[in-house]
């Protein structure tokens, strides 16, 4: 899909951005992210604001209606930018949210910023337990996806799959049912969807919300502390910090562990060339995570 603008919105889609947001001064296009459509600091007149917007014959509108619905959903004091308008309108998925000054969370050994992000989630457990979202998609479709690129992937006879064996043991004893609860998830916790803004963090980004056990957030957090630079060990010890932890059951943790890295393994061989060098780097952290857990 060719790159859009806001000046690709339909004139009635930015009238109703500007009766929320205030007259547009200035567009300022924000290509960070992997997310097609359209991603924007709005300059107005009463401040600034962010928008994002996606055609709805889009393969990624589905996931724009659910981040939609997600947004609608939380809770005025969840910790994540506040939406102001959202809309399926002219054509087109379109979310207006308050705009967040700061950077991606730094998750590196020794970050000051780790001691917040921990009391963040740990925060977004409390608060959306049980999920506000009663008709949220389950943490069981969203596992779907990675089930299947993990039985393509072993199923490829010309793949070359580092421990394939074990891949397939940790499939066989995962039972997906481990992974129901009550809990509203991110799913996708990463540094660029945990925003510093001053000494607080703000949880960007809800495309792949879903309601499962509080604990799955934490472990797909740990994957993204050892790219960061941490060891295993160390990843799972500053998860375990958090109180949904205690309640994850070993052979879950690992299926999904092994899920994740599938996931990456398959995107690497097989996705997009622009991102293979990242899915590769994650792939190689998922499989340090997977290192450690057979130990």
């Amino acid at each position: 899909m060719p790159a859009l603008a806001w000046e690709d919105l339909h004139a009635d889609i930015q009238h109703g951005i500007q009766e929320h947001a205030g007259q547009v001064v200035k567009a300022e296009p924000l290509t960070q992210g992997l997310m097609p459509g359209i991603a924007a600091r709005l300059h107005t007149t009463n401040g600034d604001a962010f928008v994002k917007a996606v055609p709805v014959g889009s393969p990624a509108a589905g996931l724009y209606r659910r981040e939609l619905e997600a947004n609608g959903a939380l809770p005025a004091d969840a910790p994540a930018p506040r939406l102001r308008w959202g809309a399926e309108t002219a054509g087109w998925v379109v979310m207006l949210f308050d705009y967040l000054p700061g950077r991606d969370a730094d998750l590196s050994p020794g970050s000051p910023n780790l001691p917040a992000v921990l009391t963040t989630l740990g925060r977004l457990g409390d608060t959306l337990t049980p999920s506000p979202w009663p008709d949220a998609p389950t943490v069981a479709d969203n596992v779907a996806a990675l089930q299947e690129k993990a039985h393509r992937l072993l199923s490829h006879p010309s793949a070359t799959v580092p421990a394939r064996e074990r891949y397939a043991r940790a499939l066989e004893s995962f039972d997906l049912a481990l992974l129901a609860g009550n809990a509203m998830l991110h799913y996708d916790l990463h540094p660029g969807n945990l925003r510093m803004s001053g000494r607080c963090v703000h949880v960007l980004d809800w495309s792949f919300a879903c309601q499962g056990a509080a604990w799955v957030d934490a472990a797909m957090l740990a994957p993204r502390l050892i790219e960061a630079g941490h060891t295993p060990q160390q990843a799972e010890d500053l998860i375990s910090q958090l109180p949904a932890w205690e309640h994850a059951p070993e052979a879950a943790v690992t299926g999904l562990a092994a899920l994740w890295t599938m996931f990456r393994e398959y995107k690497s061989l097989y996705g997009p060339e622009n991102v293979r060098d990242h899915r590769a780097q994650a792939a190689n952290a998922g499989r340090a995570w997977m290192d450690h857990r057979a130990a």
